[in-house]
This record gives structure tokens, C-alpha cells and sequence, in this order.
């Protein structure tokens, strides 16, 4: 037992510690959190709100454009048109936002030569054309890349530090992200993921998740609607009971996931360079990729891999929302969508990958759960979120993602699909300006860029 002369002492020392004892207390650390709060709380506030005003027009129009496309199918027949238009747009206006969320990442790695504001109504005018005439493309690209030109616009006016902006363009990815979907945590995790394989940037993690929140809020006052979706499958009390049996196989889904992501992001890249190398005129290139899609519609006999795919008034339609039924998707589905997805992204048509890889990973899912005789609407949102998190590499934000869309019950499932696809995915991604800041399997240069290890440049 200590001496009580001893313990006197060592009470005196803890007092004396700077960094320990009520006398030592830091006010001025305090203030400093005070200020910082409240500067991004002043800033991230008018971004948010115009980034989520921006995303509740967005889909609106998608859904407008969408039902006349219903409506009207000839309209496929000038989808050449559109992608002529679009690439002219862009040739004319937007050559230096060409690389979309690639530039955005690029910005934000290396602040620089900054983000043009104009490519928020750019690729918010070209994603409406592409999916009123048909083409196979999402609206993630659309709302991060709206986001991202939002919160620049305000830079402008602001001119932040190069820091301050990095952090802004970040929040703005985040409420595009997180309104578009209505998944507010997730997009705030998704703009810190990102970046960087294995590696996320805490320091901005108040601005990304008050911009996210708050953009969602704002889209849903707006009365924009987020398609609800159900996994049905539950145990006793309300809760999804947990089955090694069923992990495995999910976890073997997950293999079949990560793989169709990594084809999914070669395909497309490769596409784009096989267009670049044969088609050297960029205006040309979408209408070359608007007449192989009529095509393979007019093959296939069936219009179910155009546009986003969510729904379809066509009764039998294969769908997301389909997917979560059983026998709701056909042995290829996910296939075709890979395929009709890759050309119109690899042509240049604008838009996103996201809504078509969850489509992709759905169908697949619905299939893999007819294969080993799992529930089909487990397995269609175990696919949903896992392949989104192979193609994108961003794990950690497609659990949460799919535990805001399908409920906590099925968590464990989910983060096993989410993480195996990751793994299996590789260093491969839909973002080549991604870099690796911790390498999923053997060495690879830091800050190695996906392109430079694509290209070769740096092996894993």
C-alpha cells in the first residue's frame, strides 16, 4: 500500500501535468472549437441549402423525363441526337470540367486550377437529355458533380484558403450525394471515403455530415420523393436472425459482387479508350454509342436496360424494384446492364454509374439468391450496396447506405457483402483519380493514383 506522503505527490503531479487538472484546463482550445463550429456552420448553411434545392429539381426532371420517355418511345430513335448535342456542349462549354468527379477529386488531392461553376448546369442539362432519349446512365455523377460546382460558386465569392476549399468542395460532394439518394449519413461518409482507398479525412467530418444532412432536408421540404424499398425477410420480434449457413453465403455473393464491379469499371474504361482510339472526333463518339444501343435494343426486344431502371410501367419488367422479388430478374439481366451502362458512359454520354450498378447488383443478387436458395430481397440488397462499394471502393459508406435504405436488421449481411466485394474488386474503380492510401492487398507507392496503377504505372 502506497505511503500517504507518496500519494500526496502523485496528486500533485497529475495537477501540475499541462495537460491534466482543473487549472490546466484549456480555454482557449475551447473557443478555438467555438469559432470553428460556427464559421462552418455560417458557410456549409447556403451551400446545403442551394446544393439540396439543386438535387429536388434534379429529380423531379428525371422523373418528368422519364415518364415522356414512357410515353413516348420513338424517342429512343434520337438518342444519336442527344449525344451529339451533349458532346457539343461540352466542346463548346465544359472542356475543362470533362473529367466530372474525377476533377473533383483531383481538386481536392491538389488544389489548383479549381472548379468551374458551370459545370453544375452542364451535366445537370446533359444527364436530362441522356436519360430522356434513353441512355443507360445514373444521377450520382450529376448530384456530386452539382455539388461540387455549387460550393465552388460560392468560393468565388468567399475565396476560402486552399484547405477551407478542399473542405467545402468535400461538403458540397456530400449533400449531392447524401439528398439524391436520401441517404444523409452515407453521402457524408461517401465524401470522406472517397478520396482515398483505406483512408478518411476526420478533419472534415462536422462540415460533410451538417451539409449532408441539412441538403437532404431541404430536397425532402421540397417534396422530392426517394423510391422506398423493402427486404421483407424477418425473423422472430421483428429482426433478421443471424444464419452462418446464410453468411456463407453471402459472403460467397460477395466474390460474384466484387468481380462484376471490377468488369463493370474495366469495361467502361476500356470502352472509353477503344472509342478514343477509333473515333478521334469527341462529337462523334455518343452517336456511334447512341446507334450500338438501338441496336442491342432492337436484338434484345426489350427496352428494360435504358435510362435508370428503378421501375417501368411495362408489366414483367425486369427492375430494381423487381429484383426484390423472387424469379424478378432474368440470368443476363445484369449483364445487359453492364453492358448498355458501359457503352453510353464510354461513348460520353453524361450522367453517373451508381443507379446502373445498383440495378447490376440487384439483378445479380436476385439470381445468386435463386442459385443457393437464399431470400431473394436480401440478397438483392446485399448486391445493391456491395457492388457500389467494389466499383467505387468505398466500403464503409455503402453499409451505412444500406442500413439507411433497408433497415439495421440486416446489417451483418450487409457489411459482408460490402467488404468482400471491396476486397475482391481490387485496385480497380469507376474513379481513376482515386488514390490508394492503404493498399488492399501487397504494396503500392503512396498516394499511387487507380489511373497511374491501371495504366501500369505503379503495380499493387
Amino acid at each position: 500500500m502506497n505511503h500517504p506522503s507518496t500519494r500526496l505527490r502523485s496528486l500533485a503531479q497529475w495537477r501540475a501535468h499541462p495537460w491534466r487538472g482543473p487549472s490546466r484546463l484549456h480555454a482557449g482550445e475551447q473557443l478555438a472549437i467555438a469559432r470553428y463550429i460556427g464559421k462552418w456552420l455560417l458557410l456549409i448553411t447556403p451551400v446545403a441549402i442551394a446544393v439540396g434545392s439543386a438535387s429536388a429539381l434534379f429529380l423531379w426532371a428525371l422523373d418528368a423525363v422519364t415518364a415522356v420517355r414512357w410515353e413516348q418511345p420513338w424517342l429512343l430513335y434520337l438518342l444519336p441526337v442527344a449525344g451529339v448535342l451533349s458532346a457539343v456542349l461540352y466542346h463548346q462549354f465544359g472542356r475543362t470540367v470533362e473529367g466530372g468527379n474525377n476533377l473533383l477529386v483531383d481538386e481536392i488531392h491538389e488544389p489548383g486550377g479549381g472548379v468551374p461553376a458551370r459545370i453544375a448546369p452542364l451535366i445537370f442539362v446533359t444527364t436530362i437529355l441522356a436519360h430522356l432519349f434513353g441512355a443507360s446512365v445514373g444521377r450520382e455523377g450529376t448530384a456530386v458533380q452539382m455539388g461540387g460546382g455549387i460550393a465552388s460558386a460560392f468560393n468565388r465569392v468567399l475565396r476560402l484558403s486552399p484547405a477551407d476549399l478542399q473542405t467545402l468542395l468535400m461538403a458540397g460532394i456530400a449533400a449531392g450525394f447524401g439528398s439524391v439518394f436520401g441517404t444523409p449519413i452515407a453521402g457524408a461518409i461517401f465524401a470522406m471515403e472517397v478520396l482515398a482507398l483505406g483512408r478518411m479525412r476526420y478533419a472534415a467530418l462536422l462540415p460533410v455530415l451538417y451539409a449532408s444532412l441539412l441538403a437532404d432536408a431541404t430536397t425532402a421540404a421540397w417534396d422530392a420523393h426517394h423510391t422506398t424499398y423493402q427486404v421483407a425477410v424477418l425473423g422472430h420480434e421483428g429482426r433478421l436472425p443471424f444464419d452462418p449457413w446464410l453468411m456463407v453465403k453471402i459472403a460467397t455473393a460477395g466474390i460474384a459482387f466484387g468481380l462484376a464491379a471490377l468488369l463493370f469499371a474495366e469495361m467502361t474504361h476500356g470502352i472509353g479508350r477503344v472509342f478514343r482510339t477509333l473515333i478521334p472526333w469527341p462529337i462523334a463518339r455518343p452517336a456511334v454509342g447512341a446507334l450500338l444501343i438501338i441496336g442491342l435494343v432492337l436484338v434484345l426486344g426489350t427496352r428494360d436496360y435504358l435510362g435508370l431502371g428503378v421501375t417501368s410501367p411495362e408489366a414483367g419488367a425486369v427492375t430494381i424494384l423487381s429484383s426484390f422479388q423472387a424469379q424478378g430478374a432474368h440470368w443476363d439481366s445484369w449483364w445487359w446492364k453492364i453492358v448498355f451502362t458501359a457503352l453510353a458512359l464510354g461513348s460520353g454520354f453524361k450522367g453517373g454509374e451508381v443507379t446502373p450498378l445498383f440495378f447490376i447488383g440487384a439483378t445479380l443478387g436476385n439470381r445468386l439468391a435463386a442459385l443457393t436458395g437464399g431470400p431473394a430481397d436480401l440478397f438483392a440488397a446485399v448486391g445493391f450496396v456491395a457492388i457500389f462499394a467494389g466499383a467505387a471502393n468505398t466500403p464503409l459508406a455503402c453499409i451505412v447506405m444500406g442500413i439507411e435504405l433497408f433497415g439495421a436488421d440486416a446489417a451483418p449481411y450487409l457489411a459482408v457483402g460490402c467488404v468482400v466485394a471491396y476486397l475482391v474488386s481490387g485496385h480497380s474503380g469507376i474513379y481513376l483519380s482515386q488514390r490508394v492510401g492503404t493498399p488492399k492487398i501487397g504494396t503500392v507507392p503512396d498516394e499511387a493514383s487507380l489511373r497511374a496503377i491501371r495504366e501500369g504505372r505503379h503495380r499493387p
